[in-house]
């Protein structure tokens, strides 16, 4: 993605954070929760310059770029550090602790940016001719490895599709638009809304993931239950691979077979490149209204969240139910309020205390929330205002709902922070059926917090939350944070994080969760896919890889491991 002030060492751009400014209790409570010495809150850790960082040369030799050159312009061919740099990783915190430290031993030899479809054939067609790697990269906001280059000699060109970023047509009677894959969450909304139209697909990556990586990785946006998963969202695709150009039919449904569609969902850049798809879209919304709903404790909000999803009537277009850990840390940064604001909060500490709810020790939050016109959603809230009272629930109105609007796209931000000040912090998710859920969540969580112990991270803080919910199941997603190993070794740092990854997947698989919910596969839960599927799965998928991709030239190590 060429942004011009984009954090190739984080998250995001220069001109965003996440501003802990009136947040009086974030930094003691973090330091008291994870044991973390004076040092490394006084003290922050700046990632190395640009200029620091030593790549080595591209291994394109000069006939090979040349060509390459003449094949698709000469500014389409980037050789620079900074685009080498800016493709070399996704954005996982194995990632970020590398970046940081400027340890990339293995960067793109080069990037290019193919203008439409016609570049992208002539690209794949060079490449298999010399055995040079492709990776398909859209945000670069892979969470699992899915854009890092494989490690060896194989020379390999990221193939960044930011020019293909259009919304190409929109059939407003079959409520379908034809979307190019370079397309970001914003260009594809913006292009979206000023047709009265939405997408409705809004993962926490929105502002910098493209419709192709949502594609490619079957991601999940946080409105998925109300407008379903990326796989439920397109109706055709199109793409090239190595051996020819690939495109599904235009129909809402089809019994012509095995769904070749849903073959190339979640195929990560492992078949060839996705370059455009047509959606299935949605009238925007005349109401979004989302609030807040406190339990008492984590098994009457589960109870009340699965009364939701099975109820007939009940369109919700987002559920999200917080343990107490994840309640907790909400409640501690949130901004400090003065006057009558701080009057306010204290009543109403007092009243959610003479009620039996605690934010800090016990109590969890429910976001939940509905799209569409006034009269239709107010319908809805009285039926799920009702079921939540079934369980206990207390409604804490729409300031919640504002709240998490406002910092939803922002989160990602404190990341960065947080990793300057000697701080680990990544996330795993799963799913499971509603009968399995809290046996799942409580192995995965003491998983978590059995391998931070193990690895020298101290006491560890694990918080987690159900979303992307079905009237059959759901999934968790839990995010730990701990002190990071004194070691200034990026490697180091990378084994620590390993171990508490290692432990949990296992403990996930066990437990009878899925490998993944929405992140996909990539480099780092390739290792476990077997598990997943079992051998003639995966012999499967390599007879198909080997069909589309005969020499092996697309994103390597990525899916099926090497």
């Amino acid at each position: 993605m060429d942004i011009p002030n984009l954090r190739w060492w984080g998250w995001g751009t220069l001109d965003q954070d996440y501003s802990l400014e009136g947040r009086p209790a974030f930094w003691p409570t973090l330091q008291k929760w994870l044991e973390l010495p004076d040092e490394a809150i006084e003290h922050e850790t700046l990632p190395v310059s640009l200029e620091e960082i030593s790549l080595r040369p591209p291994r394109l030799d000069a006939p090979m770029l040349s060509s390459l050159r003449r094949l698709l312009g000469e500014e389409t061919v980037r050789t620079d550090k900074r685009a080498r740099v800016e493709h070399a990783y996704g954005k996982s915190y194995r990632d970020l602790i590398r970046v940081r430290a400027g340890h990339i031993p293995n960067p793109p030899d080069a990037v290019v940016y193919p203008a439409d479809e016609g570049q992208i054939v002539a690209l794949l067609a060079w490449a298999a001719d010399r055995g040079v790697a492709i990776i398909p990269f859209g945000g670069g906001s892979s969470v699992l490895g899915g854009v890092e280059p494989e490690p060896g000699d194989r020379p390999t060109i990221t193939l960044d599709l930011a020019r293909l970023d259009h919304v190409l047509a929109v059939d407003p009677v079959s409520r379908t638009a034809r979307i190019q894959a370079g397309a970001t969450g914003p260009e594809v909304e913006a292009q979206l809304n000023a047709q009265g139209f939405t997408l409705g697909h809004f993962p926490q990556s929105f502002e910098f993931s493209t419709l192709g990586g949502w594609i490619a990785t079957r991601s999940a946006g946080q409105n998925s239950i109300g407008y379903g998963k990326i796989e439920d969202m397109p109706q055709a695709v199109r793409g090239v691979t190595p051996v020819g150009i690939i495109e599904t039919k235009n129909t809402p449904a089809t019994a012509a077979g095995p769904s070749l569609l849903q073959l190339l969902i979640g195929s990560e850049g492992t078949y060839g490149v996705i370059t455009e798809a047509t959606m299935r879209i949605h009238p925007l919304p005349a109401v979004q209204d989302y609030r807040g709903i406190l339990f008492h404790n984590l098994e009457d909000g589960v109870a009340a969240f699965r009364a939701l999803m099975q109820n007939p009537d009940l369109h919700p277009a987002i559920v999200r139910l917080s343990d107490a850990p994840e309640t907790a840390a909400y409640a501690v940064m949130g901004h400090e309020h003065h006057g009558l604001r701080r009057l306010a909060d204290d009543l109403l500490g007092w009243y959610l205390k003479i009620r039996g709810y605690d934010l800090i020790t016990g109590s969890t939050l429910m976001l939940l929330g509905f799209d569409g016109d006034a009269e239709w959603v107010t319908r809805q809230w009285d039926l799920a205002l009702e079921i939540c009272g079934d369980h206990r629930g207390l409604s804490l109105g729409r300031a919640v709902g504002r709240s998490w609007i406002r910092d939803r796209y922002a989160q990602p931000y404190l990341r960065d922070t947080l990793l300057g000040h000697g701080v680990m912090v990544d996330t795993l998710e799963t799913a499971t059926t509603w009968s399995n859920l809290m046996h799942l969540y409580r192995a995965m969580v003491s998983a978590m917090k059995g391998a931070i112990a193990a690895t020298g991270g101290g006491p560890g803080y694990v918080m987690t939350h159900i979303s992307h919910a079905y009237e059959h199941g759901a999934s968790l997603y839990s995010t730990f944070l701990s002190r990071q190993t004194p070691d200034p070794d990026p490697l180091a740092k990378q084994a620590q994080w390993q171990a508490v990854k290692q432990a949990t997947t296992d403990a996930i698989l066990a437990a009878g969760g899925t490998l993944t919910h929405h992140h996909g596969i990539g480099r780092d839960h390739a290792p476990w896919l077997k598990e997943e599927i079992g051998p003639v799965g995966m012999k499967v998928l390599r007879t198909v890889k080997q069909t589309f991709d005969p020499t092996g030239i697309m994103n390597p190590g990525i899916l099926l491991h090497s």
